[in-house]
């Protein structure tokens, strides 16, 4: 579907136009790579000028930027939401790595990282982008919550991002993994079940009280 992106004549506002950019632009990527993927077919999809998207994006790679950053804001939110500090430490813990693995198994998630892995050997800034607003914000905000439960006595003493890389490498490591080779398909229970799972290890690493699993 085609949509004029030039104001004047369709009435659409600037933010309008470029979240309309924005999701034409990833629908692109993850179709066909990041390699493939040209200004001049994005420009053709929004059905304005060149000039024009330019002007919101002056680089691909600018462009692609934003489109992750797009992608994960949402996200973003509902991860520091799961941490809201108001239940005990593992609960908090389980809500996040579900809500994580789940994510980061859907489908448009798995195309993006084979598309990141695949090409960054041709575009190294795609990992450097990915991780940027990826993987690492989302590190940077568990890290940040570990860090106040080890200071508040809940976790024991420890490197706050050292504890934080090894929970997401956790989370990571099983289901999220399988379903990427494309093993098995993704499904919530399985999400669920190892999301506690993998915070039942953590906690017996991380504890400073013996605390037993969390029931959901």
């Amino acid at each position: 579907m085609k949509e004029n992106i030039e104001s004047e004549k369709s009435g659409i506002n600037s933010e309008a136009r470029k979240k309309f950019i924005l999701d034409t632009a990833c629908s692109l990527f993850l179709k066909n790579g990041y390699g493939r993927t040209t200004m001049s077919a994005i420009a053709e999809m929004v059905g304005g000028s060149k000039s024009t998207l330019w002007k919101y994006f002056p680089s691909k790679e600018i462009l692609f930027e934003s489109v992750i950053h797009h992608a994960v804001s949402i996200f973003h939110v509902d991860l520091i939401a799961a941490l809201d500090g108001n239940l005990s430490t593992d609960t908090d813990l389980i809500k996040f790595c579900q809500i994580f693995i789940r994510k980061i198994s859907g489908i448009d998630a798995i195309t993006l990282h084979r598309i990141v892995i695949g090409e960054s050997s041709q575009f190294p800034e795609l990992g450097r982008i990915f991780y940027a607003h990826a993987w690492g914000l989302i590190h940077k905000i568990l890290t940040g919550y570990i860090s106040g439960q080890m200071n508040g006595g809940a976790l024991r003493k420890g490197d706050p991002a050292k504890a934080a890389g090894m929970l997401l490498g956790l989370c990571e490591g099983g289901h999220h993994k399988r379903v990427l080779w494309g093993i098995e398909p993704y499904t919530d229970a399985i999400a669920t079940e190892e999301a506690a799972s993998v915070v039942e290890q953590f906690m017996r690493a991380y504890s400073s009280v013996s605390i037993c699993r969390a029931k959901l």
